[in-house]
């Protein structure tokens, strides 16, 4: 459905990387953008530079959805914010373990709880879910993300099936390894942390980059109106998921 079939957007974890980003295309675009994250700041430059309409709310406050973004009228949703944790089950804490399926899977739940029955009522509107390869591939750590990003794989299907019948389309975004913020927050968030993640996830590899997510969800949302894109796997060309572990054990 091409951009001018629709007039406002809103986009979570708009305060840096692909967040940022989406916001200046959508702006480009010629959208109202509702720009949504906890750090005021940010969300402030952001909307200096780019006309957005800034929400400083914390997604994990099911009360602040409720009634700071609840009577928004959006025609296109993007479910971009997400967190992650270092470690597997097995060492997780229960901050963790609450913080990611809070902001990863409940917040989505309660947004499109709040603004689907407007899409639906007025005919028109556009889901987009910001997931993981993790949500499709097992790889050691990080079990709680792999299973937020599992339940948000199905949540996307699901609201097609919700909203069949009405011109609402639901595409999800799976992409592999994305020079973000994420590792380094994961490693305290400190500008030593950042560096290190750098190093360690991002030098010397070819790695997605926030435009080139961007560009999968520009194209899935300017696609002609009778064609819905519900899955993009997006990956670097040299990042594959696979492998078999088979642990052997001695007597």
């Amino acid at each position: 459905m091409p951009f001018d079939d629709y007039r406002t957007a809103l986009v979570t974890g708009a305060s840096t990387g692909m967040g940022a980003v989406l916001v200046e295309r959508f702006r480009l675009r010629g959208l109202e953008v509702h720009a949504v994250a906890r750090d005021g700041t940010r969300l402030a430059e952001l909307a200096e530079k780019t006309g957005a309409i800034p929400h400083a709310v914390d997604l994990a406050d099911t009360d602040s959805i409720e009634e700071r973004l609840g009577g928004l009228e959006i025609d296109v949703l993007v479910n971009n914010a997400g967190v992650s944790a270092t470690g597997n089950v097995l060492d997780a804490s229960r901050g963790t373990v609450d913080a990611m399926v809070d902001v990863n899977l409940r917040a989505v739940l309660h947004l499109a709880r709040l603004l689907l029955p407007g899409m639906v009522e007025r005919d028109l509107g556009h889901v987009v879910n910001i997931s993981s390869i993790a949500g499709r591939y097992n790889f050691f750590g990080h079990t709680a993300y792999h299973a937020t990003k599992a339940a948000l794989a199905q949540l996307s299907r699901q609201l097609r099936n919700d909203t069949v019948g009405k011109r609402i389309r639901v595409t999800e975004i799976c992409p592999g390894r994305v020079e973000t913020e994420i590792f380094g927050r994961n490693l305290g968030g400190s500008p030593e942390a950042m560096q290190q993640a750098w190093e360690t996830y991002y030098e010397g590899y070819e790695s997605l980059t926030t435009a080139d997510v961007v560009a999968a969800v520009d194209f899935a949302v300017e696609a002609p109106r009778h064609v819905n894109l519900g899955l993009i796997e997006i990956t670097p060309t040299f990042q594959v998921p696979g492998g078999l572990t088979f642990d052997r054990r001695d007597a």
